[in-house]
């Protein structure tokens, strides 16, 4: 073929290909479940607000739980004449104290989904920062002589470059007392948070719980939906009240109780799960 030929044909296929560049470029990034979700947290003021006003309402039942010697955060934990005992708030970390959204975008951008190898490097980067309200809220009950542990299901490797970000960031660290209670850090300290807040409860009443995700109050968090609604409403009354819970539309229990935690099922499966749940208009 004569060098005339082979330049007409680059050409040709230059033109052929230029729609097909034209419409790749028009479809714009992989849709990702996570976007609409992650936008809302990490860019707007509904978010930053709704996280305030839990913040604000945890500082006004503090007072109130401190008034109360017989107000429990634990009920299924807190046991014997807890009503003299020393007194503690417990929080989750993740989307209660510290934003990941950074890694919630990273996700989105690479279209990946949640992975405990990516998620651990996250982790030590320390890049994690305050959610609204938290630092003010901890600092507020640490000042008042209120121990304020972390139940957290960050693993036991996390723990150090998870308190060094914390640190930095200015959150209450516990002094003496060991207030990082990480998962798997002792045998029987599993994903459910139930033998960690016995712990706390051992020796301090605990005044308030704060978290992101059903799990962080109760253990029969993985359940079906139904099975999960049926908690909520026998614990009605403390949502709000001992119970504080913080916006985290990204992730968690909630996002898998469609398809029953079957984390192996495919994402289109899951998907699909997720929509037949959904109760819609028909149309017109």
């Amino acid at each position: 073929m004569t060098m005339r030929r082979l330049r007409a044909l680059a050409l040709s296929l230059a033109v052929l290909a230029a729609p097909i560049a034209a419409a790749r470029a028009q479809d714009g990034p992989a849709p990702h479940d996570a976007l609409l979700a992650t936008l809302w947290m990490q860019r707007s003021v509904e978010y930053k607000a709704s996280c305030l006003a839990a913040y604000t309402l945890a500082r006004i039942r503090l007072e109130q739980a401190l008034a109360d010697t017989k107000w429990t955060a634990a009920p299924a934990e807190q046991t014997g004449a807890y009503e003299s005992l020393p007194p503690a708030v417990i929080l989750d970390i993740d989307e209660t104290v510290l934003d990941n959204s950074a890694y919630q975008v990273w996700m989105i951008k690479a279209d990946q989904t949640f992975d405990s190898k990516t998620w651990t490097k996250f982790v030590s980067a320390e890049m994690s920062t305050a959610i609204p309200g938290a630092l003010e809220f901890t600092k507020y009950a640490d000042a008042k002589g209120i121990k304020v542990f972390y139940i957290t299901n960050r693993s036991a490797e996390e723990e150090a470059p998870t308190r060094r970000n914390m640190e930095r960031l200015g959150f209450p660290m516990g002094g003496n007392i060991d207030t990082f209670l990480m998962a798997r850090e002792r045998p029987d300290w599993g994903s459910a948070k139930g033998t960690r807040r016995a712990h706390v409860a051992k020796d301090y009443r605990v005044l308030l719980s704060l978290g992101d995700n059903f799990g962080d109050f109760v253990d029969a968090y993985r359940g079906s939906e139904a099975d999960r609604l049926k908690v909520y409403q026998e614990n009605i009354e403390r949502w709000g009240r001992e119970w504080i819970m913080l916006p985290n539309p990204s992730y968690g229990s909630f996002d898998t109780a469609p398809y029953l935690h079957d984390f192996k099922q495919p994402r289109a499966a899951q998907r699909k799960a997720k929509l037949d749940v959904l109760q819609g208009w028909p149309g017109p």
